[in-house]
């Protein structure tokens, strides 16, 4: 993956929300919001490339990439409200993908920990956690235990 792929992904997303944009407006009352896989490739993409990660092949079970020194890591990207969790990761990134096609850190951390704050186990098989409590869960993650973005090597 070449840092110039990555550098063209926020005018992308960018169309793409325009499009949604203009979907919306011909059908009112309809939503036309960029979930599935299309939201997670994206931030997978960004994910590893922001945190120098290697992706894993697509539909590798519970995680998406691994760090330079071997960790496990499940990328979550979303526009939502909340992220399901379908097993304990090693360690969890969940990102928030804005109109304008970047992505915001929500979580990054040990995977139990979202774990342990997730609901119950839905019928789909996931465990939904909120972005806010996401977002409070990450306070109290120690450096450490965090996944380094690309100029935070140490």
């Amino acid at each position: 993956m070449t840092t110039s792929a990555t550098a063209a992904i926020p005018d992308l997303v960018e169309q793409l929300y325009d499009v949604v944009a203009r979907l919306e407006a011909l059908f009112p009352g309809r939503h036309f919001t960029l979930d599935g896989h299309l939201v997670g490739s994206i931030g997978e993409v960004l994910a590893a490339s922001r945190y120098a990660l290697t992706l894993l092949p697509a539909g590798t079970r519970c995680h998406d990439a691994t760090t330079d020194d071997g960790r496990l890591v499940q990328i979550k990207a979303t526009q939502g409200k909340s992220v399901g969790l379908y097993e304990q990761p090693d360690y969890l990134l969940v990102l928030q993908l804005t109109p304008e096609g970047s992505i915001t850190e929500i979580y990054n951390g040990p995977g139990a920990c979202a774990w342990e704050a997730a609901g119950r186990m839905q019928r789909n098989g996931q465990r939904a956690i909120g972005v806010a409590k996401l977002r409070d869960l990450t306070l109290e993650v120690p450096a450490a235990s965090r996944i380094l973005e690309r100029g935070d090597r140490r």
